[in-house]
């Protein structure tokens, strides 16, 4: 009985961090209509987009291990507050301001949840069952991230006022995760005040650096694939395919956060030493396939790229994380972890607003082969140095 209670909390929790998640990707398939709503380049879509990664990484540095201080609750809390702002942003958007704060808000909101709500799902798990609860979290993360432009897709393609009903709904999600994360139990016993957290900071050690290098390359890589599905694969559908579907649109973005998902589920199968170098090749592969999309210009090959990126991406990241964590003294393993989340948000906003840059000179595919070109030589010097190197780090 008490297993099945804790399971069920624990799900709870995973319930709620989907729809945090859920929020941060929700714009995904209506940046063509906000385009069109306010008359603004491919390259201010970008940054729209980026302005996101901004807000996660101002929470990593300065406020990353806030929960562990003040509670899991009240940092969650904290969490759908941003989201619910975000939203609120969103619906009263009638210039493009509004859009740069939401967007900011929103990435404020999934730095508060990224650490905390991982850590409250599996301290909400049964003790015998941490190791599932990790792929609970897994799966709220990147399902969440994926169930955001699907569901505004197809509410933003059938179902009226689409630039108002996906966040609408979104705040009346917020409103009862709310209701159940106050139901739920509080997890960190020793709590401080707010006044006593101090920024965590970022570190390298030296045991790391051999480690961290690679990990970070391909985490970069995998990430920037994200950020470009993310923010300019709509734009790409309409333009050179002449698919304006938003919920096509949609379901292309989340396919590649489904797959992340199956991707971080076969690092276990894998093992964590073979996961980064074949992570690397896959993500190569999925890369050779957006090529191969832009110049044919065909649809399927475009979802099999995002599939396979995706599946890519978990499998590095996951693998990274660990790998990395394993190699990071005890008393700054989180710093260490803090600036490998650093690096992969720079990766998922940084060389996106670069393809935007790009499109304005010349035009989205031939940025996207420039973007292509630069992510290849980076996965395969990593997967190169990876085979060399595998990531077998000792305990320090």
């Amino acid at each position: 009985m008490e297993d099945r209670r804790g399971w069920s909390r624990s799900l709870l929790a995973g319930a709620v961090f989907v729809v945090c998640m859920a929020g941060t990707t929700l714009p995904t398939p209506l940046y063509l209509s906000y385009e069109e709503e306010f008359g603004f380049s491919q390259l201010t879509v970008t940054v729209v987009y980026a302005v996101y990664a901004f807000g996660v990484l101002a929470v990593l540095l300065l406020a990353g291990n806030v929960s562990d201080a003040v509670g899991r609750r009240p940092a969650l809390l904290w969490g759908l507050g941003f989201a619910a702002a975000s939203a609120g942003c969103f619906l009263a958007a009638d210039a493009l301001g509004w859009l740069y704060a939401g967007r900011l808000l929103s990435g404020l909101s999934a730095g508060l949840f990224t650490g905390a709500a991982t850590a409250y799902v599996m301290e909400l798990a049964p003790p015998d069952g941490r190791a599932r609860a990790t792929l609970v979290a897994t799966a709220a993360n990147m399902g969440g991230l994926g169930c955001g432009p699907l569901l505004a897709g197809v509410l933003a393609e059938y179902a009226p006022d689409p630039l108002v009903l996906p966040f609408a709904l979104h705040l009346a999600l917020v409103a009862v995760s709310a209701v159940v994360l106050l139901r739920l139990p509080e997890t960190v016993r020793d709590r401080r005040p707010l006044s006593g957290v101090r920024p965590a900071g970022l570190a390298l050690p030296p045991q790391v650096r051999s480690v961290f290098a690679p990990a970070a390359i391909a985490s970069f890589v995998g990430f920037a694939l994200f950020g470009v599905f993310a923010s300019v694969s709509p734009a790409f559908l309409a333009g050179s395919l002449g698919i304006d579907n938003r919920a096509v649109s949609g379901l292309v973005v989340a396919l590649a956060f489904f797959a992340s998902t199956v991707g971080q589920a076969g690092v276990d199968r894998v093992g964590v030493a073979r996961s980064l170098p074949v992570g690397c090749a896959v993500l190569g592969a999925a890369l050779a396939l957006l090529a191969a999309a832009l110049w044919t210009d065909l649809l399927f090959l475009v979802v099999l790229s995002a599939l396979v990126g995706g599946i890519g991406q978990g499998l590095t990241f996951r693998a990274a994380l660990t790998s990395v964590a394993a190699a990071a003294p005890e008393d700054r393993r989180a710093a260490v972890l803090s600036t490998l989340f650093v690096v992969a948000y720079v990766g998922i906003s940084v060389p996106v607003v670069g393809v935007g840059l790009l499109s304005e000179l010349w035009d989205l595919e031939r940025a996207g082969f420039v973007f292509i070109g630069c992510m290849l030589v980076l996965v395969t010097a990593a997967g190169a140095y990876l085979l060399r190197r595998p990531a077998t780090p000792r305990r320090p």
